[in-house]
């Protein structure tokens, strides 16, 4: 975005130069904003106290910036005193000095809510508060953004006008005849060379190079006007700071002196405007750093950067200095100077303790205008230009639309309701996300994919047949409130016509009690038919940390006398559906009887003198559910026929992990593969049901193999048969699965 190849385009200084300028930059404009803010909550106490504004506004911007970096979380955010912090004390400022609280009173109670408000901000990083900024979506932070250049455009025009302090920008700029003209040739004169200061030089940074400019501007100006060498009265210039270390340390005793004062009951009303005050601080600090992500493709930590927010303000709530936050202006500010580190905030604070002590003069002749022009620029390189692309696809408007709401609300009301406005159009975003998302992954049928299980020609040619009774829905993403229509939706013709209506679970991240709810209805829908429901691979724990297994016992969605059947893996729900039509096919009685030889489908067919050789070279054997018929690795060369049960094909993946490759029921046989190559077995045999096997050990084949050739061939034969089949089932299954 163009907002963000700002700063590499400024060609800035780097190593330890770029932190001195960034924070020398900064200072210069984070101080006379500072001064501002301490004289308007020291205003309401009286014109004596101005000066004592001035100074605590110096001792925050100093405090902050020594403090709040050291223990920070954000590279290059300098923390000076701010707005909020301006309008909160000077309220409260006003309503003590309405009951009558003495003046230095009011002093000492303004510094203990600034440490109060330190005190709590540290309790919002310690209990990871600061972890929500993070969610917050790129349009909300772009408005944000926009919002902010907007502000700081519409607050420094009338300085740049040079028109008086009580005028807005509408009645400055439609009122021409108030225009300081000298100020605005200071201002032009700082944002035209500004702009094209990259040209000139790379060492020093565009701002320090625009503000020489105005200052260069400003004294040609004096040589035709005199009045102008006058900082006394001079609306052009930040003008003397009022205050003094004399003052500073005279004052600091009056406040010592002013906690003898202080009562339980004035203590207690500092917690509401402190409580206040904190959520502002952290909120303008926060989405300073959102902005401050964007600009530089960094990563903040919030809650980090919160606790040493929050030490700052106790330091300079104990020295008495105006409480503040990572501010916007002296932040990019330092960025385009060529700040990089915390380094740079820090010597901010630096630079505006030695400007206090040594350079006040010197700060008082800064032109208004020329600061004004620095801003202006800052504030129109934070438009994020690129926004206006959104407007070219229909899927991207609401975005454009959530930019303009946060910058409208930020003009109209305050950065701190754009915030709130953020957070509420953050939800509305993932909402649309997740209702625009598809819950639906694949939907196939049980004439489509089949069990592992291995399946006789005739069984998979009833499977095949009656398969389309079975729905397989693989379901995925959230299920809320806004996605339950669409489930409903997409099963409800489904429930009228299939008896199994299989919900395979295991890409879903969150289940709410609505989406519950509605799958409640479904189970209502599918009992009222003597149909299934039935749910496979629902995990313990989803992304979202919620125990699904759980959730579903407490809602009561699952209940023993509801037609609903749970499964640990989606191949076992198919294994249950197959066998309830399988049964449906065949008598039961027939089928638990064990098979003799000729029953077996590889052997039907055969001559009686044929099967009788044979038999006499196999061996019967039983086995236990849960027995191990042969392991990984042991040696092979015997084919297994299966009279009764079924047998489970297992390839162990290590010590505690394993794969179910296939299984294997009454009639069919398995072990191929060794008896075939004679190579050592690749995968464990477990007995799934108590099993009766014939067993054909590949040395008494081939003893028998001469005299009866045609044995031999068509058992063979009957291998790569069977081998086919399962083979073009695979290929059918796969099939269907790319094209879902």
């Amino acid at each position: 975005m163009t907002s963000a190849k700002s700063e590499p385009e400024l060609q800035k200084p780097t190593g330890i130069s770029g932190e001195i300028w960034g924070g020398l930059a900064a200072m210069l404009v984070a101080l006379p904003s500072a001064i501002a803010f301490g004289v308007t909550i020291f205003a309401p106490l009286g014109g004596s106290y101005a000066a004592a504004g001035a100074v605590a506004g110096i001792l925050g911007a100093t405090v902050l910036g020594l403090v709040s970096p050291i223990l920070g979380g954000t590279n290059r955010l300098i923390t000076t005193p701010c707005a909020p912090a301006a309008a909160v004390l000077s309220g409260f400022a006003i309503q003590m000095v309405a009951q009558n609280t003495p003046p230095d009173s009011i002093v000492l109670m303004i510094g203990l809510i600034g440490l109060l408000t330190g005190v709590i901000q540290i309790t919002f990083g310690a209990i990871g508060l600061g972890r929500l900024i993070k969610y917050m979506p790129y349009p909300v932070v772009s408005g944000y953004l926009s919002g902010v250049g907007l502000i700081i455009i519409i607050s420094q025009v009338p300085k740049f006008l040079g028109t008086p302090k009580d005028m807005q920008l509408w009645a400055a700029v439609r009122s021409p005849a108030a225009w300081n003209w000298n100020g605005v040739i200071v201002g032009v004169a700082t944002v035209g060379v500004m702009l094209f200061a990259r040209r000139l030089t790379k060492a020093i940074p565009a701002a320090i190079i625009g503000l020489a400019a105005g200052l260069l501007a400003y004294f040609a100006l004096s040589l035709r006007d005199p009045s102008l060498l006058s900082v006394v009265h001079n609306p052009l210039v930040v003008g003397p700071l009022g205050g003094s270390q004399g003052g500073f340390l005279a004052s600091f005793g009056t406040r010592l002196h002013a906690v003898n004062a202080l009562g339980f009951s004035n203590l207690r009303v500092l917690f509401y405007p402190a409580l206040t005050l904190a959520v502002l601080l952290s909120i303008d600090c926060l989405k300073t750093c959102v902005v401050l992500d964007a600009l530089t493709r960094s990563r903040h930590n919030s809650n980090r950067e919160l606790v040493a927010q929050g030490t700052g303000n106790i330091a300079t709530g104990l020295m008495g200095g105006v409480a503040g936050s990572g501010a916007m202006g002296p932040t990019l500010i330092n960025i385009s100077s060529g700040g990089q580190t915390r380094l740079s905030g820090t010597f901010e604070g630096v630079f505006a303790l030695l400007a206090f002590l040594l350079l006040g003069s010197l700060i008082a002749w800064v032109p208004v205008a020329a600061l004004a022009g620095i801003l202006i620029v800052i504030g129109f390189r934070m438009f994020d230009r690129n926004s206006l692309h959104l407007l070219k696809s229909r899927s991207t408007i609401l975005d454009f639309v959530v930019i303009v709401v946060v910058v409208v609300v930020a003009e109209t009301i305050s950065l701190i309701a754009a915030s709130g406005v953020g957070v509420g159009l953050a939800i509305l975003l993932f909402i649309r996300e997740q209702i625009g998302g598809k819950v639906i992954r694949r939907k196939t049928y049980g004439n489509q994919v089949f069990s592992k299980q291995k399946r006789l020609p005739e069984e998979m040619h009833i499977l095949e047949t009656r398969g389309d009774q079975t729905v397989i829905f693989e379901l995925q993403g959230s299920l809320f409130f806004g996605t339950t229509d669409q489930l409903y939706t997409a099963l409800e013709a489904e429930l009228k016509t299939r008896t199994y209506v299989v919900l395979d679970m295991h890409h879903v991240q969150l289940v709410d009690v609505t989406a519950a709810h509605i799958l409640e209805q479904i189970e209502d829908m599918v009992s009222e038919r003597k149909s299934w429901l039935i749910f496979s691979h629902l995990p313990h724990i989803v992304p979202s940390g919620q125990d699904m297994q759980a959730y579903f016992d407490q809602v009561g969605l699952v209940r023993p006398s509801r037609q609903v059947r749970i499964f640990e893996e989606l191949d076992d729900a198919l294994e249950w559906v197959e066998d309830r039509i399988l049964d449906e096919e065949r008598q039961k009685q027939a089928a638990a009887q064990p098979l003799e030889l000729r029953e077996i489908d590889v052997f039907k067919g055969r001559k009686e003198e044929t099967l009788t050789a044979l038999e006499a070279c196999t061996e019967r054997r039983s086995y236990h559910a849960g027995e191990n018929i042969f392991r990984h690795g042991d040696d092979g060369g015997e084919l297994f026929l299966i009279r009764s049960g079924s047998v489970r094909i297992i390839l162990p993946l290590d010590k505690t992990h394993q794969h179910h490759l296939a299984t294997f029921s009454r009639g069919d046989f398995f072990g191929e593969m060794s008896f075939l190559d004679g190579a050592a077995r690749s995968a464990d045999a477990v007995a799934f049901t108590d099993v009766e096997l014939f067993i054909l050990p590949r040395a008494r084949f081939d003893s028998i193999a001469d005299e009866h050739k045609k044995l031999a061939m068509n058992l063979l034969e009957g291998l790569a048969r069977a081998l086919a089949n399962r083979l073009r089932h695979t290929d059918v299954e796969l099939r269907v699965l790319q094209e879902g």
